[in-house]
């Protein structure tokens, strides 16, 4: 197991993506504790793109619960619907907010985080969480984090 990733910072945003995987597949694979594996997945993604906050929301009776994360303390419980999240998780789709400020009840867990992306995650057609990234900057992620964010959840075996 490698618990050292090789941290790319010179290239761009879609080369990190395509170094940063294969690493997290190898990290991952053969792993069968779902928590251990997000939180290393969480702290992969954070230590490569130093984003604001970066984690899962993991559905629990009916609410997203706080699940493995790296940043400052965060929301606990989030409703279907609900801000980011729990739209992400009620459209069953990726969303890409570049300031959260304009997203109707967004949730503001922290008032530094200015824009966010929300990737669902599904298994046998049901969203079972979702992987939660926010930045201090506005309109920080577009389609080659969604596209790239989707293929990392896809890795995730619940």
């Amino acid at each position: 197991m490698a618990e050292d990733l090789k941290i790319i910072t010179t290239a761009d945003k879609a080369a990190q993506y395509q170094s940063l995987l294969p690493q997290i597949e190898a990290l991952i694979t053969g792993e069968p504790d779902l928590v251990a594996n997000l939180a290393n997945i969480a702290a992969a993604l954070k230590e490569q793109f130093n984003w604001w906050w970066v984690g899962f929301y993991l559905v629990k009776d009916d609410e997203l619960v706080l699940g493995p994360f790296q940043g400052p303390v965060a929301c606990t419980r989030i409703g279907k619907g609900k801000g980011v999240c729990g739209a992400a998780w009620e459209k069953e789709k990726t969303l890409i907010v570049p300031d959260v400020e304009e997203f109707p009840g967004h949730i503001a867990c922290s008032s530094l985080s200015r824009s966010e992306i929300v990737v669902p995650l599904l298994s046998d057609g049901e969203v079972w969480g979702v992987l939660d990234v926010d930045s201090e900057h506005l309109a920080h992620f577009d389609e080659t984090d969604g596209d790239y964010l989707e293929q990392l959840v896809n890795l995730i075996r619940f």
